[in-house]
């Protein structure tokens, strides 16, 4: 336990003191990131002092970032403090922002084309909020968001999704991977937490960051394979199961009820119902959510605007089910909402007036249309000659699977040269085999019919000279 000298005629409080001294040791790197700090009560018997110093100290981390706390855990230094002192001076104008390299033909992203956002409704919204929110824009956002906003998904969800979920339920947040942090701060970084395999690879990236141990989940046609999932045994689930990224795998009513199964009376864990683009479903009405079919309060269920509006427009939300609506708050609260009330109640009035749902209405028609003007072309060319499509109805992605025993990274290598920015399944597993080399991703909500085309004809002059 770390020990400090306090100055007691300084004329600073102790407490003041006292977090100045843990504020420099997580600075300085002395208390690394998820290091767990003294009880408050521990830690006063042991400096001397009272436990209201400890407490005043702790509570004025917390809330400038340095510390979190857990229910029943303790606290923690926080694991994205990596600021280090530098010796002040100014900055020389020498140096220069890293620019990303810049691509003719992008497979690997998908974009909006300007025509598809609806940017006559939006300009009057803000206008609108203007007006009408004038108090309200100047005054601290609750933690959990505006609640016109929440009010607006909780109908949204149950007229589309059919869930019935509480707008206190509902969290606001700045984009997925801030949720994933969220998540494990709530339930804990010493759990084993379980992703499909293949994945997101933010989703990966970000347990990876926050220090949790993570295994993969192979997947095949039907889904999620149940009998590894019980095999691992693991405490949280994280899954994708109206579509899989990037297989555009959908997970069938039998895995769906294994899953749930597998979880049900199992004290302390949680599934995570990650459903990022369920709404550009092309065929039929949408998947009936993990959340809805969940009797116990096992699933805690999460979504974003980022694909069906713009990836610029970092608004998410979480769905937490009452068993961890407490330890959510006390996560949450802490930093604040940090999503700008401006961008909030524009979005509110998009879902509440039904432009959002016509938006998506719209969006299903173009995207389909693209892709099978996609599809159709690629029938047309040479390629078709090389490889085949593998298509589902869901979501802005097919594959392209190529003949060919070239390694993807030299096949990835050669298309970069030439401007084509790409990416392939084998980027996106944690244990590769044959069954995913040599299928090339294709994101088109950006794409042009001839970029498509400029792509097609390099990828058949690569691997047609190997």
């Amino acid at each position: 336990m770390v020990t400090y000298v306090f100055e007691k005629n300084k004329g600073e409080p102790l407490y003041r003191q006292l977090y100045e001294f843990l504020r420099n040791d997580i600075i300085s790197g002395v208390l690394a990131g998820g290091t767990k700090l003294p009880s408050k009560r521990a830690f006063a018997d042991h400096l001397g002092v009272s436990k209201v110093t400890v407490e005043g100290a702790y509570s004025l981390l917390i809330s400038e970032g340095y510390v979190y706390s857990l229910a029943k855990k303790g606290y923690f230094v926080e694991d994205s403090v990596d600021i280090k002192p530098h010796a002040a001076g100014k900055a020389h104008a020498s140096v220069k922002e890293e620019e990303s390299k810049k691509y003719a033909v992008d497979l690997s992203s998908n974009t909006v084309p300007p025509g598809q956002f609806p940017f006559s409704v939006w300009s009057k919204l803000m206008r609108n909020v203007c007006l009408d929110y004038r108090d309200e824009l100047l005054l601290p956002m609750p933690y959990n968001g505006a609640e016109n906003l929440r009010e607006s998904i909780a109908e949204f969800l149950f007229e589309q999704r059919g869930m019935n979920v509480l707008p206190s339920q509902i969290i606001i947040g700045s984009g997925s991977e801030y949720f994933y942090s969220v998540i494990v701060r709530m339930l804990g970084n010493d759990l084993i937490y379980a992703v499909e395999d293949p994945c997101y690879r933010r989703i990966a990236l970000s347990y990876a960051q926050n220090g949790v141990e993570r295994v993969p989940v192979p997947i095949d046609k039907g889904g999620i394979i149940t009998e590894k999932l019980k095999e691992l045994n693991p405490d949280v689930l994280h899954i994708s199961p109206s579509h899989n990224f990037p297989t555009g795998t959908v997970t069938g009513p039998r895995r769906r009820k294994e899953i749930l199964n597998a979880f049900f009376g199992a004290n302390g864990k949680y599934i995570i119902e990650d459903d990022f683009d369920s709404e550009l479903r092309f065929n039929g009405k949408p998947i009936p959510t993990l959340y809805s079919s969940d009797p116990e309060s096992r699933v805690i269920y999460m979504n974003t605007f980022s694909k069906t509006l713009a990836p610029s427009i970092r608004i998410s939300y979480m769905v937490v089910p009452s068993s961890l609506a407490e330890r959510c708050r006390s996560v949450v609260s802490a930093g604040g909402c940090p999503v700008s009330s401006f961008e909030q109640y524009t979005l509110a009035g998009f879902i509440s007036k039904g432009y959002f749902e016509r938006h998506l209405n719209r969006n299903r028609k173009y995207y389909k249309c693209l892709r099978d003007s996609l599809i159709s072309a690629y029938k047309d060319n040479p390629i078709s000659k090389l490889s085949e499509i593998e298509e589902s109805d869901a979501g802005l992605h097919f594959f392209i699977k190529l003949y060919t025993d070239m390694d993807d990274e030299k096949v990835k290598t050669g298309l970069e040269n030439a401007g084509i920015k790409v990416s392939f399944l084998s980027d996106y597993v944690a244990c590769p085999s044959k069954e995913t080399q040599h299928r090339l991703l294709v994101n088109y909500s950006g794409l042009t019919v001839d970029g498509f085309l400029t792509a097609a004809d390099k990828i058949c002059d690569i691997i047609s000279s190997h």
